[in-house]
């Protein structure tokens, strides 16, 4: 059963700008924080952003802030992440995920409870 699904990922120049989407299934609605990862060729998964359900607080990775924003939409179950002044550097595979326990925001991959099936992103120079 499919619960998260990305999309809005796509090739951009550099410079460009992406905003992708996460469709949160009935199921998961309840999570209480939704995170954003990225993962490249060879690297680890690494977090981008994350923002609480319940007052729409945001944590970003320090070296993102400024180019990247990630907001939700608890009325139509849908998450996003804003990226501009894309780099080549931030081709990746793009994913969503769904944290459960209340608490702090976490930028650790395991602590998040659901996972989407991820959306390409290619920077070219």
């Amino acid at each position: 059963q499919v619960q998260l699904v990305e999309s809005g990922g796509g090739l951009v120049q550099a410079g460009g700008s992406l905003r992708l989407s996460c469709a949160v299934s009935r199921r998961i609605r309840s999570a209480y924080h939704m995170g954003w990862f990225r993962q490249a060729p060879g690297k680890e998964r690494e977090f981008v952003a994350a923002i609480r359900r319940s007052d729409g607080g945001t944590v970003y990775a320090d070296s993102l802030k400024g180019r990247f924003t990630v907001s939700r939409d608890n009325a139509k179950n849908t998450v996003y992440l804003q990226m501009n002044s894309l780099k080549p550097e931030d081709t990746a595979v793009y994913y969503c995920a769904a944290d459960l326990a209340v608490g702090v925001v976490h930028s650790t991959p395991s602590e998040y409870d659901y996972w989407g099936q991820g959306t390409q992103v290619t920077v070219s120079p």
